[in-house]
């Protein structure tokens, strides 16, 4: 079995497609996992709603998509963010609210825990600092933990022997993690479309269950056609220039 494993697509529906062409490829259909912020900052958020629906999806919410319902403040969102949320929420449809209103904020699949953030707070939470891994890794009960949010990246192994108990990795394109049942991990697949890492590049992963492995995969897609319809929508300006960038 081969799943693919989306994050922060931000409806950006150019990246979306690439990406799913790119899995279709690799043979990894079986199953699509994705661990939230759907929507936000993006010009398309029903047709990759629409999309994800189509493909079978079995997402997690994210921050951006339930501020886009009303369910969280926009008062901790930069300008843009909220201009965003609030672009956003204009455009959604009834079942679309109901779908995102829906969603859970924690999932297990596979041996699994699926989540946007981290299990100590699921949809705002950066996973960045070994603080806020040891405290998701005390509450995953599973062997392996799935979350995006920070649009980069990463593994996160667990192990007595390192100076803090874990240890945190960038991922780089074409890397392939073992997983093993005799240590823990986290692993993050980065922002399909809304990569942070200097790669603008979207960025997904491919589970193997038969090999044991997580891949990262880095994917080319059309980013003026996406900044096109950033502007058309008159959404901030930054929204449109950090894709070219990375950032």
């Amino acid at each position: 079995m081969r799943i693919a494993i989306v994050s922060d697509v931000h409806a950006n529906l150019a990246a979306l497609e690439a990406v799913l062409r790119h899995a279709e490829a690799e043979g990894a259909l079986d199953g699509l996992w994705c661990l939230g912020d759907m929507v936000g900052y993006g010009p398309q958020p029903c047709e990759v709603l629409d999309r994800l629906r189509e493909a079978g999806a079995r997402p997690v919410a994210g921050n951006h998509d339930l501020a886009a319902v009303g369910l969280v403040s926009t008062a901790d969102f930069n300008p843009a963010a909220a201009a965003a949320v609030h672009w956003t929420a204009r455009q959604l449809r009834d079942a679309d609210r109901r779908y995102i209103e829906s969603l859970p904020q924690v999932r297990r699949e596979e041996g699994f825990t699926l989540v946007h953030g981290t299990l100590r707070w699921p949809v705002w939470e950066y996973l960045y600092s070994h603080d806020a891994a040891l405290a998701h890794l005390s509450r995953q009960e599973t062997p392996f933990g799935l979350v995006g949010h920070t649009h980069i990246p990463m593994l996160v192994v667990e192990d007595g022997r390192f100076p803090r108990g874990c240890e945190l990795f960038y991922l780089q394109d074409g890397a392939v993690v073992e997983l093993r049942p005799d240590r823990r991990l986290v692993l993050n697949p980065g922002s399909v479309g809304q990569p942070r890492d200097g790669d603008p590049r979207a960025s997904y992963a491919i589970y193997d269950s038969e090999a044991g492995t997580f891949s990262l995969h880095r994917v080319e897609y059309d980013i003026a056609a996406t900044q096109k319809l950033i502007e058309e929508a008159g959404l901030p300006r930054w929204l449109s220039e950090r894709l070219a960038v990375g950032r």
